[in-house]
């Protein structure tokens, strides 16, 4: 499921500010990032099963170990994660309406921390 129209995608932060700001949102960046990309989580374990919010990072310098870094962001989804093939996205998964609800407002209070930081005016 993808998030469309939460205004992420007309923000570049520094990786320093997104990941203090993330942690306030229970965003975790743990090992998912390159060169290029991040990729930070929000875990829901329901009885419906396993859900990750996914919010994408993309540095147009290309490299992110860089304490310099600058990250642009792509739209965030969120998927079921099936074991042992990993996590699906698509139209079809059925999505709690807590968990759903839950991403939409994790987004807006991200997207609003984050302005205030925004390097892309």
């Amino acid at each position: 499921m993808d998030f469309v129209n939460t205004g992420i995608e007309e923000l570049a932060v520094s990786l320093t500010d997104l990941e203090e700001i993330a942690k306030r949102y229970d965003l975790v960046l743990a090992g998912q990032w390159d060169y290029e990309r991040v990729t930070f989580d929000k875990k829901y374990t329901v009885s419906e099963g396993v859900f990750y919010l996914r919010v994408y990072g993309l540095t147009p310098n290309g490299d992110v170990g860089k304490n310099e870094a600058v990250i642009e962001f792509i739209t965030p989804q969120l998927g079921k994660h099936y074991y042992p093939h990993g996590v699906e996205y698509g139209d079809d998964e059925f999505y709690p309406p807590f968990v759903v609800n839950d991403c939409k407002k994790t987004l807006t209070g991200l997207v609003k921390d984050l302005q205030a930081f925004n390097l892309k005016k």
